[in-house]
């Protein structure tokens, strides 16, 4: 078939648009590179602004992993990370499950709740006290537990469930499968791809946690990489004496910056063939 003069208009607009968002979404990736990379005499040469250094050094990451309070940082975001996200999966998939079984009793009162909790929230002081009470101050479950079910995901996932063929279930009871049998057997291998893409929302939210961070932990030794990271960012040409005395320069920032995104953008291309799909198929239903 061949193409018209207003396809081929068509589609080198289209090629036009998409290459300006690329560039758009390339280009302040490829600034913090370079800078991170560059010698800090060169950066302070070209007033701050490099996309092509002339010479490479990794000094700002060695001084950073060496000298800085980024290591410890690392692993209690690792740890947040890993244990918060398996603690959310398992939470969130024992609330969707139920929830989308049409036979539920009192099933539409519970997904009121459900959204209820979407629109409004406890607040901030209230929240506080809860945790308070609990007594997770001071520890990194404090970054967990408040955060444990997010609405939005229990609704993708029920969406999901609701969509398998009721027949796999029918079959299942009549083989004497329990429910709970049917969630780990039946349910959860053929729910990998909205799992996927759940526990990728869950898990970029626990690798960047900031504001539970600094209403709930005041042990330095707790604070997460994305705490420390702004202290880094905020701090300008004066001695640091929050972070081991280190005197943070643009380089520094930038390389900051890089060992707080890497790990997300290293993990993301290996489930974002399961994020697409999870995220198509629970959307057909709402």
């Amino acid at each position: 078939m061949v193409k018209g003069l207003e396809d081929r208009v068509f589609n080198s607009i289209v090629y036009l648009i998409l290459a300006l968002a690329g560039l758009c979404a390339v280009f302040p990736l490829m600034y913090v590179v370079s800078v991170s990379i560059t010698p800090f005499a060169e950066v302070l040469k070209n007033g701050g602004f490099i996309l092509l250094p002339k010479s490479i050094t990794f000094d700002a990451y060695r001084k950073l992993l060496t000298e800085s309070g980024i290591p410890r940082a690392f692993w209690v975001t690792v740890f947040i990370t890993v244990v918060g996200t398996a603690v959310n999966l398992v939470l969130t998939t024992l609330m969707a499950y139920p929830l989308s079984r049409k036979k539920l009793p009192g099933r539409s009162f519970f997904l009121l709740l459900v959204v209820f909790t979407m629109l409004f929230s406890g607040g901030i002081i209230p929240t506080y006290l809860i945790v308070k009470a609990m007594g997770l101050l001071d520890s990194v479950w404090a970054m967990i537990l408040p955060g444990a079910i997010w609405s939005f995901n229990v609704l993708i996932m029920k969406s999901f469930f609701e969509q398998l063929p009721e027949e796999l279930f029918e079959s299942a009871r009549m083989d004497g499968a329990g429910e709970f049998r049917i969630l780990w057997q039946i349910v959860s291998p053929l729910s990998l791809p909205v799992m996927m893409t759940v526990g990728l929302f869950y898990m970029v939210g626990h690798w960047n946690e900031f504001f539970q961070a600094i209403m709930y932990v005041t042990d330095r030794t707790l604070f997460p990489l994305q705490v420390i990271v702004r202290e880094i960012l905020m701090l300008t040409q004066q001695p640091l004496e929050t972070v081991e005395n280190m005197t943070p320069t643009e380089t520094m920032q930038m390389a900051s910056v890089m060992l707080a995104s890497l790990p997300i953008i290293i993990v993301y291309p290996f489930i974002q063939k399961h994020f697409t799909k999870g995220m198509l198929l629970g959307s057909i239903k709402g």
